[in-house]
């Protein structure tokens, strides 16, 4: 049984599994990876270079990864201008913020005009505080962003936010119009049948095996070669282990997520009667948003942790953390408390130092791009990263191709067991903080401490 989303998605529309690849094969590009950064990239090098032939191969079926199981939220970079300023400077960052927000509504756009049903709903999304600590967290950002003049939140009155948010938890909320929601298994079905329209051979349960530098570029797979003057790489979580180079890079961590049976007539009494998507102001956020088959869906992220970047069981399996979600959810929707879960599921994340996706030159080769560390925020920003690689696999020279983003990935984890040992230290550290000020008492001050070197890259794990 696959996660819940994708399983929906599969069941919507009966299609043919692409077949593997057989014997060798040549084309002008090979995208290894089926989510929704090689899928992108596929379709905006079709929209650019119609001619090209385009090869796409995926290990398992399109939207197996972080594509089909995450949480729906398409969100942009507003929340992480102070990253982005820090990183790439003020004029980079406000283009990013900018570009962000462009990507969402693009989505949109392009799902109308391709008949992508996938339940998009331009929504906005609401910031808010769930506890007293956490009242006034995104003051400073919001400033700033209006000092730049590229502001879309509105401060609403309390009364609002816990209508709008569907609970009186909420104690302030910052509303923005730039965020939708989607059923993403039905997003990135949806990409997969397009780009098979337009031309793009694509070949599942053909994972590559390795890959030699050159002219052409040969990407091995179990049963055949595929030769190709360009190679794009978007395994995202699965990158560092294919690229021993990279594994230091990200960290790998889960995003769990539960989903109720349909109950539309107590999500219209709370108030949840939008595709709205709802954030509270934690470190390793709660997110939730309601579904247009009258579900409720909630998650939270930075639960557990893989060494050494390895693709746990667990993470193909009922999310360990069920019971928490399920108490979270009560304490958020008292009026939903007995209603039955669907399903539960979690999946891999590629957390980047900096919390921002990063792209490159593999081993500095001119015919070889990747890019990857969404850190569990991709729905929107994969549509950037199909623009960044498709650029960059046509040779162009434009904003995305000289951009810092392209310079690879901007700081490294410890080495193991460092990296493991001590994101369990945070991570029980954040749980610790955040459990205190939640019953308003005051967290350890090492709690606070350790806390901090999450809290440095910003929200992690909604999208």
């Amino acid at each position: 049984m696959r996660p819940f989303w994708l399983q929906q998605a599969l069941d919507s529309a009966q299609e043919a599994v692409c077949p593997p690849l057989q014997g060798d094969a040549r084309c002008d590009v090979c995208i290894v990876g089926g989510g929704y950064t090689g899928l992108w990239t596929a379709l905006m090098l079709k929209e650019a270079a119609p001619a090209l032939d385009i090869v796409l191969i995926e290990a398992d079926i399109c939207g197996a990864g972080a594509s089909g199981r995450n949480g729906g939220c398409a969100l942009s970079w507003s929340a992480k201008y102070f990253t982005l300023e820090r990183l790439f400077g003020p004029a980079e960052a406000v283009r990013l913020v900018q570009e962000s927000e462009r990507s969402i509504g693009d989505i949109g756009a392009f799902c109308t005009a391709n008949g992508i049903d996938c339940d998009y709903r331009l929504d906005g999304t609401l910031y808010t505080a769930t506890n007293a600590a956490q009242i006034g967290a995104t003051d400073a950002v919001i400033a700033a962003l209006e000092h730049k003049g590229i502001n879309s939140f509105s401060r609403l009155p309390l009364q609002q936010v816990q209508r709008l948010a569907g609970s009186a938890r909420h104690l302030e909320g910052w509303f923005s119009p730039a965020a939708a929601t989607v059923q993403p298994g039905k997003l990135v079905r949806g990409l997969r049948r397009v780009a098979l329209q337009r031309g793009v051979r694509i070949h599942e349960g053909t994972a590559m095996t390795g890959l030699e530098h050159g002219a052409p570029v040969q990407v091995r797979t179990a049963h055949g070669t595929l030769r190709a003057d360009r190679v794009v790489l978007g395994l995202n979580a699965w990158m560092a282990r294919a690229f021993p180079q990279f594994e230091r890079s990200v960290a790998i961590v889960s995003s769990d997520m539960v989903i109720t049976e349909p109950c539309p007539d107590l999500l219209s009494q709370v108030g949840l009667d939008s595709g709205i998507s709802v954030l509270d102001s934690r470190i390793f956020v709660h997110y939730y948003h309601n579904t247009s088959d009258g579900r409720l869906m909630l998650g939270k992220g930075g639960n557990t942790f893989a060494y050494g970047g390895r693709m746990l069981p667990v993470f193909d399996q009922p999310s360990p953390y069920r019971p928490l979600l399920r108490e979270s959810l009560g304490g958020f929707f008292p009026a939903l408390a007995d209603v039955p879960l669907a399903a539960s599921w979690n999946g891999p994340s590629d957390r980047s130092v900096t919390g921002l996706p990063f792209f490159g030159r593999l081993d500095g080769q001119g015919n070889v791009f990747y890019g990857f560390g969404y850190s569990g925020s991709g729905v929107g920003p994969c549509h950037m990263g199909g623009q960044i690689l498709s650029s960059l696999a046509l040779g162009l020279d434009n904003p995305w191709t000289r951009s810092p983003l392209v310079k690879g990935p901007l700081g490294l984890f410890p080495p193991e067991p460092i990296r493991y040992l001590g994101s369990l230290m945070v991570r029980n550290a954040i749980r610790r903080k955040e459990r205190a000020e939640d019953h308003g008492l005051r967290p350890r001050r090492l709690d606070v401490r350790l806390a901090r070197f999450a809290a440095a890259a910003g929200k992690a794990d909604k999208g």
